[in-house]
């Protein structure tokens, strides 16, 4: 896929705004453990990023999807994985099923202020004994009149101490697991919505996850997204593009990783040469530069399979799994290089390392990656019928 004109201008307005609005007050954020999420999404929002894909009618550009991979390799040169992955979470995760399958009334409420940037959006799905396995959620939403009472807890919520809404799975019957479920916007100031904790991250420091309880919540059944019992196929569908965004926004942190690891090696000497004089580190550094490519290939290949309304589900898959693994094979092989500099959090490529880690386990995590795969493949071991 090769970027228009178009592109480059939406390229080159977000590169300017993350040089301006973002990049300087990286380090500060990492060292509180929070960016205002609400500030930054209300200027990214007033320049139209937070919505290029999203409907007119409700604030949006209107454009396909090859823009929205645009924004997310450029999302890339934010000095951290956090900021980009929270961005991510509000564009790619939480509200295409909003914006797709949502009536009137719950976009003009909730994805047009998501879109603005007024609202800061979170998708609940995950719960402390079902990550990856989705169908396995507890959380429940039962009728009372005209509202859903909602039972249960959510787990590892981006953006889950600041959002204003969540799209929320959650179970409407009793019914088989995978037609059972329905997602459902849940205004995160409803009584009986409780923050848990904060949780403590390995990486991705500036950016507030949390662990959520629902204790007898009372939303509006107006505020169900598309069809009752559709929302595991609603999710499914939103893994797509969740995935391709992953994928898309690990290019340039990767690139950039490779690009500054020749100018160390460059300009570092050992045993009277410069490191990248070492024909086994030139050539790692070529292996790893290829792998990215072939990776850039796919993601494009998938995002322009996904504009033509095919089921990239498994291209997806592959995406997501490749871009996880070299995300970890190109910091760590990386980092060795640096030598001791590469164990100090002085040295950018040590918060890549960290970050780059949720990667593949976020969003779906490589062994769910490799099923889907294998799915697709007819290669999955068949279910014995008892």
């Amino acid at each position: 896929m090769i970027y228009g004109p178009e592109h480059q201008e939406i390229i080159r307005s977000l590169s300017k705004f993350i040089d301006q609005e973002v990049n300087p007050y990286v380090d500060e954020w990492e060292a509180e453990g929070q960016f205002p999420a609400h500030d930054l999404f209300k200027k990214m929002g007033n320049q139209g990023f937070l919505g290029v894909c999203k409907p007119e009618k409700f604030g949006g550009m209107g454009l396909d999807y090859s823009y929205s991979l645009a924004v997310s390799e450029t999302l890339g040169r934010i000095n951290c994985g956090a900021v980009p992955m929270a961005i991510g979470v509000q564009t790619d995760m939480a509200t295409p099923a909003l914006a797709l399958h949502g009536s009137d009334y719950v976009r003009e409420n909730f994805l047009s202020p998501a879109i603005s940037g007024d609202y800061v959006a979170c998708i609940g799905v995950s719960e402390p004994s079902a990550g990856s396995d989705v169908a396995g959620i507890k959380s429940s939403a039962k009728k009372d009149g005209d509202d859903y009472i909602i039972n249960g807890q959510k787990m590892w919520i981006t953006n889950g101490i600041q959002a204003d809404i969540m799209i929320m799975l959650v179970n409407t019957s009793d019914g088989p697991m995978h037609s059972s479920k329905s997602l459902i916007v849940v205004p995160m100031d409803t009584p009986g919505i409780t923050v848990a904790r904060k949780l403590d991250k390995l990486g991705m420091r500036s950016s507030d996850t949390a662990q959520l309880y629902f204790e007898d919540v009372r939303v509006p059944q107006k505020n169900l997204i598309g069809e009752e019992g559709l929302g595991f196929t609603y999710q499914m569908q939103q893994f797509q593009e969740e995935r391709l965004w992953a994928a898309g926004a690990g290019l340039y942190p990767m690139e950039k990783t490779i690009n500054d690891t020749i100018d160390y090696t460059r300009s570092r000497e050992a045993f009277g040469k410069p490191l990248l004089d070492n024909q086994y580190i030139h050539f790692r550094l070529a292996e790893l530069k290829t792998e990215l490519e072939l990776l850039r290939s796919l993601t494009y290949r998938a995002v322009a399979e996904y504009m033509n309304g095919d089921d990239v589900t498994m291209l997806a898959s592959m995406a997501k799994l490749k871009a996880g693994r070299l995300g970890r094979e190109i910091t760590d092989a990386c980092l060795q290089y640096y030598g001791g500099m590469g164990f100090m959090n002085e040295t950018p490529i040590t918060r890549q390392y960290r970050d780059g880690r949720l990667w593949s386990i976020g969003g779906g995590a490589d062994e769910v990656m490799l099923g889907i795969i294998c799915k697709y493949m007819e290669t999955l071991p068949q279910k014995r019928r008892g």
